[in-house]
């Protein structure tokens, strides 16, 4: 069959700012194409063009026809009084699926979605719940391609495992933008970088995100070898050059014009390896205290719910805290308690005298009628950073920004470019802690690299709110985890937390937010069950799967027990290799029904 979406040389700008040229991508039944880049490379555009929303510039979309494309985007929003099965049942009619199939559908898919109440509105779900919802709609109607814009945006760590469990159970071919390299590597077999570094635009692998970066580093490795060498070459040509070649001879033209190609070629290769990135350093005070926060026997009850029950822990210097839970557990109550601007309900929270807190909200506060001049130096021209004064447009250099971004409002920066200016206007703050509420969200993979390494290097204590598994895994030394229902306890990993999660009993949550004041996302998902659904159906054949590995050892046992081949050197090392290779297969199957055994019961 042809392909479900062919986009060949489409380009795309925005006055003066090219975003990208001439790229060509093909997407076909059965792909899960992972899309990366950096911030304001074009991602979303491209998702725009592919889905027929925004016209590109140049080249041409296909189309397969009669083919079905859903698009998830980063903003799920929807009309006041939709309940939650008014917005499915809605998806189901604009996609004209057959009336007879549309209890089925919404059966099957909030069943596994999870929600305990169809009939709550829309609009007054959780963040979460409302991007679960929003991923629903483009689901339901059944794709043949589905283009999700950061879909793990919003939701928590369970809920980002249910998409990862949706997405590898449905057929529909998935073109993914997402900066969660973990939840990358779960759901992509193909991975696409789009970045002016390539000469085409885009490099795309087949493979997860672990293969892309293998073959990415080989292939910037190759290029830079034929950069080098091309190099030596034009230093030849140039010398040649100097010396001035008559070109009188159709030779000397040729190798004149071939030197001026060259030249060319090496300033756009030149041009294209020109990889910026943020310079992301935190200023820490230089506190000698050890204990900065003591928390003894502190709970919250906000709007009759329990957020917090006696809670008790010492926050000491240079440490770095993963604070987890679903939605609605309280993080975002806990750093509010830590900061202050929440007083406990019982027990008390003694902080370090003049403690210097900066806070990193999530609901990322900025007033985008700013330039982006006065959003990064409000005072003047100039910041102090490490007490010394640097010039805004060298400071704005820092974090990517062009000279000619500064006269520009905010609102026409994207929301990684908002994200790198809050960074930027927090790193002016000296502090003894950082609480970081979701500072991951909407920025690119190497803008996240870069904030992990700056997180690792800082010497202050750190508190660390992240759905990004990879960030909470390299950053924290200890994980504080809450189960949703107050209670905390703490962990060496995410790992461990995840299993006292999967050890506590399934209870229905609310899906409407709770305490707003307390969590703006707040409303904790439905418990995670003891078996996901990739786990359900492959206990459900494990059995068989055993039985066949027991004979495959006994075949192998009984063609060793012939006497022929004690003389045949050859048969006899393939039939020990097949012996071996059989027994480790069984108990590796023995080994994992022991596992899923234990929490099927």
């Amino acid at each position: 069959m042809p392909p479900i979406l062919n986009a060949q040389s489409v380009s795309k700008r925005y006055g003066a700012r090219v975003l990208f040229q001439n790229v060509s991508l093909v997407v076909s039944d059965g792909e899960r194409l992972g899309l990366v880049g950096p911030n304001g490379a074009g991602k979303s555009t491209l998702l725009n063009i592919l889905a027929g929303r925004e016209d590109a510039d140049s080249g041409e979309v296909a189309v397969r026809k009669r083919a079905r494309v859903g698009v998830i985007h980063q903003i799920s929003e929807f009309p006041a009084g939709l309940t939650v099965r008014g917005v499915l049942e809605r998806a189901l009619l604009d996609g004209n699926v057959p009336e007879n199939e549309h209890e089925q559908r919404l059966r099957e898919l909030m069943g596994r979605t999870g929600f305990p109440d169809e009939d709550a509105e829309a609009r007054s779900l959780s963040g979460g719940w409302r991007k679960r919802l929003a991923i629903c709609e483009g689901v339901i109607v059944e794709p043949d391609v589905l283009l999700l814009d950061e879909p793990t945006n919003h939701l928590d760590l369970g809920g980002i495992e249910w998409l990862e469990e949706l997405l590898n159970y449905i057929p529909s071919a998935c073109v993914i933008i997402s900066h969660d390299r973990f939840f990358l590597e779960a759901v992509s077999n193909e991975t696409a970088e789009l970045n002016r570094v390539y000469p085409d635009g885009i490099f795309r692998v087949h493979g997860a995100y672990s293969k892309f970066l293998e073959e990415r580093e080989l292939y910037l490795a190759a290029q830079a070898k034929q950069t080098e060498s091309l190099k030596n070459q034009v230093k030849t040509e140039i010398e040649w050059l100097r010396r001035g070649p008559k070109a009188r001879t159709t030779k000397s033209k040729a190798r004149i014009d071939k030197a001026h190609e060259m030249i060319g070629e090496l300033a756009d290769r030149n041009s294209r390896a020109q990889r910026s990135s943020a310079n992301i350093d935190f200023v820490a005070t230089d506190r000698q205290t050890k204990r900065l926060i003591e928390a003894e026997n502190v709970s919250l009850e906000l709007g009759g719910r329990t957020i917090v029950n006696n809670l008790n822990y010492v926050m000491t210097a240079r440490t770095r805290v993963g604070l987890v839970g679903p939605n609605g557990s309280g993080k975002t109550t806990i750093l509010r308690l830590l900061t202050g601007d929440l007083e406990p309900t019982t027990g008390t929270i003694k902080r370090a005298h003049q403690l210097r807190v900066v806070y990193f909200s999530q609901a990322r506060e900025i007033d985008t009628k700013l330039t982006l001049r006065q959003a990064l130096s409000p005072e003047g021209d100039s910041v102090v950073h490490n007490g010394q004064q640097i010039h805004v447009a060298s400071w704005a250099a820092r974090f990517l920004f062009t000279g000619e971004q500064l006269n520009q409002p905010v609102e026409r920066l994207s929301g990684g470019e908002r994200a790198r200016v809050l960074i930027a206007r927090l790193m002016l703050q000296p502090a003894d802690l950082l609480l970081l509420d979701e500072p991951t969200n909407d920025l690119d993979i190497p803008t996240l690299e870069i904030l992990e390494e700056s997180l690792l290097e800082y010497p202050g204590a750190l508190v660390l709110v992240t759905h990004d598994r990879y960030m909470l895994n390299r950053v924290a030394t200890t994980v504080l985890g809450l189960d949703g229902k107050g209670n905390t306890e703490q962990f060496a990993d995410f790992a461990q937390w995840e299993d006292w999660m999967n050890s506590k009993p399934v209870v229905a949550a609310p899906v409407a937010e709770v305490a707003k004041v307390a969590e703006p996302v707040a409303a904790a998902p439905v418990a995670k069950k003891k078996l996901s659904f990739n786990e359900q159906r492959e206990w459900s054949t494990l059995e068989e799967r055993i039985a066949t590995a027991e004979s495959r050892v006994a075949a192998a046992e009984l063609i060793l027990a012939t006497p022929a081949i004690a003389v045949d050197a050859a048969a006899l090392q393939d039939a020990l290799l097949e012996q071996t290779n059989a027994q480790g297969e069984l108990a590796e199957l023995y080994a994992r029904w022991e596992v899923l055994a234990e929490r099927a019961m």
